[in-house]
């Protein structure tokens, strides 16, 4: 289905009535959602319409003292120190797939449902290793203008889906204030502001992109294939996409509703390069290659941060670390060395200007007491993940 739109049901009154299930699923099955924010709880009323990603709630990995996995208790007890002293709701660390240390703030739980910020971008980066898998998408490097029928003659086509990933599509930034009412029609008028690949720029238009990439190659909407690709697989709860319109398309870039402990997953799903708990969710290769350094910012991957540089202090303890979420208060940093992933959840308003995105991962990476040699990072290619690459 490349080259051409989602098709969708015609007819006024099928389309009524469909529109009229979804506000009724959007306020009848989505539970009450809320942020912090200035020590009080706020719902998400205006995180509507929403669509459901339909998850598989499946029990987590075995919770395990940290002594079992070779952590020492009194690091992992000083970086949750650190993160309550820093308006930090929850920090969950990881190892070996075992939940080993948990801490919540603020009334919250495992299972508390929050935005999930910046880190909902990653979803569409992994959405799209499997689409590359299931030969969806071509390869890392296909123009999207073979994938939308509205590019395949404009130069804005040969923005590559690497780029998308990296932020690096050229294209000028959406403008500031409201949601656009479309968020389509706004990432297909967007203009080139530079050539794709020359320069990063963090900004919605890209992940937007990317989403209306995966659903051009799939012929499926972005959260039927987000739940069947990526969420379902990890087993997390059912979680919500906010909507540009009733029926409209989701917000990729921000603002993914989900319980804040099942990000853990995600984390687990990194270290492990796409294997969840014995199941290959994604081909192996995928994971390195978006943590390659992209070429118009060596600091940054496909929607990771590859280098601490500024965002820490400290310096990383080990050399393989790399981290999700970025202009938020959410964190997910990764060990793959040590098979360690750690989720630190908070409002961005938290994140003062003593925060120090090094100093949690540190204090866990010194807390273990079986560390081997840390090797480089790896290449990545795409040998492993569709063959003849």
């Amino acid at each position: 289905m490349r080259g051409a739109a989602v098709k969708r049901p015609a007819g006024g009154k099928f389309l009524a009535l469909a529109l009229a299930a979804l506000g009724v699923a959007a306020l009848v099955v989505a539970p009450r959602l809320w942020r912090a924010h200035g020590g009080a709880r706020v719902e998400f009323a205006a995180y509507q319409p929403r669509e459901l990603v339909a998850g598989g709630a499946q029990p987590l990995a075995p919770r395990v003292a940290p002594e079992l996995e070779q952590l020492e208790r009194a690091g992992l007890e000083a970086a949750a120190t650190y993160a309550g002293e820093h308006g930090s709701r929850a920090l969950i660390v990881s190892r070996h797939d075992h939940i080993v240390f948990e801490r919540y703030w603020q009334g919250t739980s495992f299972d508390t449902l929050s935005d999930a910020q910046s880190l909902t971008p990653l979803l569409a980066a992994l959405a799209a290793g499997v689409a590359v898998s299931h030969r969806r998408i071509g390869w890392p490097d296909e123009p999207v203008g073979m994938l939308l029928s509205e590019w395949s003659q404009d130069p804005r086509g040969a923005i590559t889906v690497r780029n998308l990933m990296q932020m690096s599509s050229g294209l000028a930034p959406a403008a500031q204030g409201r949601p656009a009412a479309d968020l389509v029609a706004a990432v297909l008028n967007a203009p080139l502001a530079a050539s794709p690949g020359s320069m990063r720029r963090a900004q919605s238009t890209d992940p937007q992109l990317l989403a209306l990439v995966i659903e051009r190659a799939t012929g499926q909407r972005y959260a039927t294939y987000l739940s069947q690709s990526i969420w379902r697989r990890v087993g997390a709860a059912d979680a919500w996409l906010w909507l540009d319109r009733p029926g409209g398309t989701p917000h990729a870039d921000c603002c993914m509703l989900s319980r804040q402990g099942d990000w853990i997953r995600i984390g687990q799903l990194l270290v492990r390069d796409g294997n969840y708990r014995g199941d290959e969710v994604i081909r192996p290769g995928w994971i390195p290659l978006m943590r390659m350094p992209g070429k118009a910012d060596p600091a940054y991957g496909a929607y990771l941060r590859v280098d601490a540089g500024s965002s820490a202090q400290e310096t990383y303890a080990a050399r393989d670390v790399f981290m999700a979420g970025s202009d938020g208060g959410n964190r997910l940093w990764l060990v793959p060395s040590l098979q360690i992933a750690i989720l630190c959840t908070g409002e961005p308003q938290a994140r003062d200007v003593g925060w120090d995105d090094g100093r949690i991962p540190n204090l866990v990476i010194r807390a273990v007491r079986d560390a081997p040699a840390v090797p480089t990072r790896p290449p990545g290619t795409m040998s492993s993940v569709v063959s003849g690459h």
